[in-house]
């Protein structure tokens, strides 16, 4: 017989973004208690709002599994002593497993206690659930709460355990889980109780709570697009931001109402952006466009509640948008009136992070780093000027009275404000692009100038903290590091820019620079990890002897997708022969072919030379397809017939010489030894 079994927290209000993460966890370890307790059940379905996290329990069995098991013990050898009387070790073994020694059996060697363990009655288990599930959930932020020392998300207000009809309880500080839940704190602020976990759902929502979280999300969707549609304006739900941002929305609420405002047509005249900043990440409301794409005076927000006194709402909110807006309105003039050069000039006075100098400083350096990049870009001359052009000017924004108030808005203003004053689209365009990607995820820029600032911008960043020492450890990044770190390697990978990270940073005056090559080395890891590359491929790949990060991100993928090839383990096996021999190749000269004595050495000399003479222009693809086809062949015909350990030195020499080359040149693809062929 199955049963159902629903847990629910009642809570203060969460904060929006811990609610999922909040319910998914919960779920996870529940899952993996009764797991572990050999409790089966079928699935587990979740339930969550602002104020009460729940899942429900469905197939669960009336009790857990029995279980023979058969436990290894001691010895024969030590079993008795030299009387024949067991020994202290097999009795404590034995009474360890609540058996005596008679009760063992002797296997081989070995004495086995031979246990059935009785299963265990549901409720008995979920008793422990409050000590062994919710106690030992975690948070990015906790709550503590009267004199007690017990840490949570928010307070506990209520609990419900319910095994089908019947209460399972358990207590936490002073909350007893039993059979009473809440409804909306307004709409039906009143205790209630559940007479069956399967009640659970359809009970919330005569209460005006709709607990299914993807439910209550599709209807918030559904009545924006009903809104939507009878206005004639087109919203946006499906890209980054608004996916956030209906979650976000998602989790405030919990019976939503959604419901359109409106602002003065004159606040248009300020830039879209930062309407939609105002709208959108301030107010969490969703901007509407009219048909032909225009940003409409209009607003479409969702309620924690019903219809009934709505008109005051949307007069409240709509006051507290005409706020923010006045700002952007004033902010939008008044910086107008500024000029760049003065700005960058009370740069000098704002400090980049104690440790390390001003921003002026730092828009220095990043000036230096980007001249770098642009040559290894191959930017022309008047892309070149345009890098050094934004290089110089690229933070003004930040005095600016609109960023000021509006800081999302960081280089987003910087560019509108540029193109005001007149500087070029390439100019202004990196002044918004430096910033890029502002997420693990994100957009990168898209002109080559931009791109070159953002990288030039994060290279600095990172160098500079680590030369000061404040270096990311474990969890803590308070500066972002990895996120620039990540963003400067997807950077690299889509501008194709090859050229090794170690050589480029070997003439800059930093400190810890050993540090920053294998924290870069970890990001490429991660990246290549995260596109579901086998993990001996990415390490061979990350062994290169070239820390050339747009090759590591082509080879490692392109050697994933040959694993399975039938030639894909004897050209790796060769390969990785060459490198281990090579390894001994210490000191021993260059190639010299008077010295062959067989031909299978003339050939790999042959093969190795013509890679040699066009191996740089070459893709990863190419290299590789050029080793299966030419270079194996010679490798292995090389082996069969060549002694490379000889006993005349010069011979030896000169064969560890011609494996030396071969393997320098697949070293700047990965290290192929690393690579797990078995």
């Amino acid at each position: 017989m199955m049963a159902n079994y629903l847990l629910e927290i009642g809570l203060e209000e969460m904060p929006a973004h811990l609610v999922t993460p909040a319910i998914n966890q919960l779920a996870e370890r529940l899952s993996d208690f009764l797991n572990e307790n050999r409790l089966n059940f079928d699935l587990i379905r979740k339930f969550s709002t602002p104020r009460r996290l729940a899942v429900l329990v469905e197939g669960l069995a009336e009790s857990s599994e029995a279980m023979d098991e058969e436990v290894k013990g001691p010895s024969a050898k030590i079993a008795k002593d030299a009387e024949g009387n067991w020994s202290k070790a097999i009795q404590g073994f034995s009474r360890g497993q609540g058996l005596t020694p008679d009760d063992l059996v002797l296997k081989g060697d070995y004495y086995f206690a031979n246990k059935h363990i009785a299963g265990v009655a549901a409720q008995e288990i979920l008793a422990k659930v409050g000590t062994e599930v919710i106690s030992k959930m975690q948070f990015k932020t906790y709550m503590k709460w009267g004199n007690n020392s017990f840490l949570f998300v928010r307070p506990i207000q209520w609990m419900v355990s319910l095994l089908d009809a019947e209460v399972v309880p358990f207590e936490l500080l002073d909350v007893t889980a039993g059979n009473t839940t809440r409804g909306h704190r307004f709409l039906s602020n009143q205790e209630f109780t559940i007479e069956k976990a399967t009640d659970y759902a359809q009970l919330l929502n005569t209460n005006f709570v709709m607990v299914d979280a993807r439910a209550r999300k599709a209807e918030i969707s559904k009545q924006i697009k009903e809104i939507a549609t009878e206005h004639g304006w087109k919203v946006e739900l499906a890209d980054e931001k608004h996916v956030e941002l209906l979650e976000e929305v998602n989790n405030l609420v919990e019976y939503p109402t959604a419901f359109v405002g409106s602002f003065n047509e004159k606040y248009l005249s300020v830039p879209e952006e930062v309407l939609v900043t105002s709208m959108r990440d301030n107010q969490r409301y969703f901007e509407v466009y009219t048909a032909e794409g225009k940003l409409a005076p209009h607003f479409i927000s969702v309620r924690n509640g019903n219809a009934e006194g709505m008109e005051n709402v949307i007069l409240g909110n709509e006051k507290v948008l005409v706020a923010r807006l006045e700002d952007a309105e004033f902010f939008w003039k008044e910086d107008q009136k500024l000029k760049i050069a003065d700005l960058v000039k009370k740069l000098e006075n704002v400090t980049f992070h104690a440790k390390i100098g001003s921003i002026t400083e730092h828009m220095a350096r990043t000036k230096a780093i980007a001249a770098h990049l642009a040559d290894i870009a191959q930017l022309t001359e008047t892309e070149k000027a345009d890098v050094a052009r934004a290089a110089d000017i690229y933070k003004f924004d930040l005095l600016t009275g609109m960023v000021g108030e509006f800081d999302e808005l960081q280089g987003v203003m910087g560019e509108k404000y540029a193109l005001l004053a007149g500087e070029n689209a390439n100019v202004a365009a990196a002044i918004r692009e430096h910033y890029m990607p502002v997420s693990a995820e994100g957009e990168l820029p898209s002109t080559v100038v931009g791109s070159v600032l953002a990288a030039a911008d994060k290279i600095d960043s990172i160098l500079s903290f680590f030369s000061v020492g404040l270096i990311p450890s474990g969890s803590n990044d308070p500066y972002a590091l990895r996120r620039a770190a990540q963003g400067l390697t997807r950077i690299i990978e889509k501008c194709n820019w090859h050229f090794d990270f170690s050589d480029f940073i070997a003439t800059l005056d930093y400190a810890n620079k050993e540090q920053v090559i294998d924290f870069l080395k970890g990001r490429v890891q991660k990246l290549l990890l995260d596109k579901k590359i086998r993990h001996d491929i990415v390490e061979a790949t990350i062994a290169a002897d070239t820390m050339d990060i747009a090759s590591m991100m082509e080879v490692a993928p392109m050697l994933n997708g040959h694993k399975d090839d039938a030639q894909f383990k004897p050209a790796v096996e060769n390969i990785s022969r060459v490198i281990n021999l090579a390894k001994k190749a210490d000191h021993v000269g260059t190639v010299s072919s008077e010295l062959f004595e067989n031909d299978a050495e003339a050939v790999l000399y042959a093969v190795t030379e013509e890679l040699k003479a066009g191996w740089a222009s070459l893709s990863a693809s190419e290299k590789y397809d050029t080793l299966v086809s030419k270079a194996v062949p010679a490798i292995n015909t090389f082996f069969e017939k060549v002694m490379v350990m000889a006993e005349d030195e010069k011979v030896r020499n000169n064969r560890l010489a011609l494996l030396s080359d071969l393997s320098s040149l697949t070293g700047t693809m990965a290290d192929f030894s690393l690579i797990n062929t078995k």
